[in-house]
């Protein structure tokens, strides 16, 4: 009897587990955004909004005023480099190249170039998560690197269901999880990086613009410092939006 009364008291409790994540997006507001900035990292630091740009000839860091979208600065890469994701670090901005293997560290205030650190591989997404940087680089794979010297100091395998989750492009880290673009989708994905499992999934496609092409892909998300909303924008889409990811 005891036995049994145990089996149906573990049968009425329901299973305990992580809530679900959100999977929808509540456009909040909008801005003007430079529709020939290739976007390939965005983040809001200390009032400022970060952006950085890439294709050869094109690639750019730039300083944008939050409230307009105005472009106050900027900086363009020197050929052939092929800008990719950014990050602020203190008082330094961390700017991937896509192929070229270059990691280029810049003064924050003027965004000139201070050194230049080699990696192996390609360079797509990058974020701060506390005393470590997150990369990406196109992969199933999540890179950890120290933010002073940029050596790799761990890796992190990213699955959904079970299942590797590639193209991992533009990150935003979190609250000690790291959001990111899908390219070539309109989904962003909540990462546990502690595991590599996908905590949330949230579908982005009521966002783009009718009137750019398809190759013109979702990228660029910025957490809003103090709130639960982010900036996101896509490559030379007219408008970045001020959302919030809802279930």
């Amino acid at each position: 009897m005891a036995v049994v009364l145990v089996w149906s008291a573990a049968c009425a409790t329901p299973p305990s587990g992580p809530a679900p994540g959100p999977t929808r997006v509540e456009v909040l507001g909008t801005l003007p955004h430079d529709t020939s900035a290739f976007t390939q990292g965005l983040e809001l630091s200390d009032g400022v909004l970060y952006e950085g740009t890439g294709l050869e000839g094109r690639s750019s860091l730039r300083r944008l005023d939050p409230d307009t979208g105005a472009v106050e600065h900027r900086v363009d890469l020197p050929e052939p480099l092929f800008g990719e994701g950014i990050t602020v670090v203190g008082d330094r901005i961390w700017q991937l190249t896509w192929q070229d293997g270059v990691a280029i560290e810049r003064d924050r205030v003027t965004l000139e170039e201070v050194r230049r650190v080699t990696y192996e591989g390609e360079g797509w997404g990058l974020c701060r998560d506390g005393g470590r940087l997150v990369m990406s680089d196109g992969s199933d794979e999540l890179a950890f690197r120290d933010p002073t010297s940029f050596a790799e100091t761990g890796t992190v395998a990213v699955r959904r269901d079970g299942r590797p989750v590639t193209r991992l492009n533009e990150l935003e880290c979190v609250d000690g999880q790291v959001w990111a673009n899908v390219w070539q989708t309109d989904e962003v994905v909540r990462i546990d990086p502690a595991n590599g499992q996908v905590t949330a999934t949230v579908d982005l496609s009521g966002l783009r613009p009718p009137d750019v092409p398809d190759s013109d892909v979702l990228n660029g998300i910025a957490a809003v410092p103090g709130t639960d909303e982010f900036l996101v924008t896509g490559k030379n889409w007219p408008t970045i939006f001020r959302v919030r990811f809802t279930r």
